[in-house]
């Protein structure tokens, strides 16, 4: 029996089956195909979504913009003070009213809670575009961009995510290489892992399809014989600005240089999910540069610049893999 995920909600991996989720990136690489020779695919004409973002975002807004024009749908964006939700209307009002104005409804922003509400109440297909605990989408683009670089066999490659293996990315890609098989590394001081019953459950998963969970404080260790280094940035948006100098003189030894890609295997690759601190051509770069003596922040500019940088692939996917999830689950 074939994969069918119509009407279903897309906000956790832990949700879906390794079939499922094999399903969506196959039907990914055929939307990147399509989308390359110019083929139209206006598979979804007449159906509406709408976009509440709490979180700002690039690649977020323009992935789901662009992947459901190409569908053939009507696109409506909420900016954080273009809705009520949650202040004059709550959350599951806000879903009753979204679910009978349109077909499909995403959300980027804090809470989890707020994601699983509105899917509970709005009674048409729910997209998590991130919070603060997971971020599936973005998953997503970056197993296709692995996949694009290892001719589609992922089984048994290594992933190492390297300093805060406990944000929303980090356990989104332990979740995701248990389910496909391949095995994780987190690499980070012991304040920045993952709560340990998560942990404890994709190891299980990880078990079942030959592959393994693990933590390390150490680099080379974690590093050595990779396939995949993985950083993001060490402070997320929302964050109040008097963690900059812990999270700093925590994580700065984990920086992804030259030296930690060099303990990787020759073809590895490197991941961000983007904005990336890697030089100070940005306000904040400069602002933090002058602030505390960094020119880079959780990857040198140098290996973000590198051949073996597929960060730009990476971003580009976020669009293909989208659009794979809206159209599997509104057709």
């Amino acid at each position: 029996m074939g994969v069918n995920l119509s009407g279903r909600n897309f906000i956790r991996l832990l949700d879906f089956t390794t079939e499922e989720i094999e399903y969506l990136l196959k039907l990914s690489k055929n939307f990147k195909d399509m989308k390359r020779a110019g083929v139209p695919h206006r598979y979804l004409e007449g159906k509406n979504i709408v976009l509440l973002f709490q979180k700002t975002s690039t690649r977020t807004r323009c992935a789901f913009e662009v992947g459901g024009m190409d569908l053939g749908m009507g696109v409506t964006y909420l900016d954080p003070g273009s809705s009520q939700m949650g202040k004059k209307e709550s959350i599951e009002d806000t879903a009753r009213v979204l679910g009978r104005m349109y077909d499909g409804i995403e959300f980027r922003g804090f809470a989890q809670a707020d994601v699983e509400e509105l899917g509970a109440n709005a009674g048409v297909p729910v997209w998590n575009g991130l919070t603060d605990a997971w971020h599936p989408t973005q998953m997503l683009a970056d197993v296709l961009t692995m996949q694009e670089n290892f001719n589609y066999d992922l089984k048994g490659r290594t992933v190492v995510f390297m300093a805060d293996a406990a944000n929303n990315v980090a356990r989104s890609m332990m979740v995701v290489c248990a389910k496909l098989g391949m095995n994780f590394v987190g690499c980070a001081p012991e304040t920045n892992w993952p709560d340990a019953e998560l942990v404890e459950e994709c190891k299980a998963i990880a078990a079942e399809h030959g592959a393994t969970v693990k933590l390390t404080a150490d680099v080379k260790e974690a590093c050595t014989g990779a396939d995949v280094i993985y950083a993001d940035v060490w402070v997320s948006m929302g964050d109040p600005d008097e963690v900059w100098a812990e999270r700093i003189k925590n994580l700065e030894p984990y920086r992804v240089t030259k030296e930690v890609m060099s303990y990787a295997n020759d073809d590895a690759i490197f991941l961000h999910c983007l904005p990336a601190f890697h030089d100070t051509n940005t306000v904040i770069g400069a602002e933090k540069a002058e602030q505390f003596g960094l020119t880079e922040m959780e990857v040198s500019d140098e290996v973000f610049e590198s051949k073996q940088s597929k960060v730009f692939d990476e971003a580009e996917n976020r669009m293909h893999t989208i659009k794979a999830v809206m159209y599997a689950t509104l057709k």
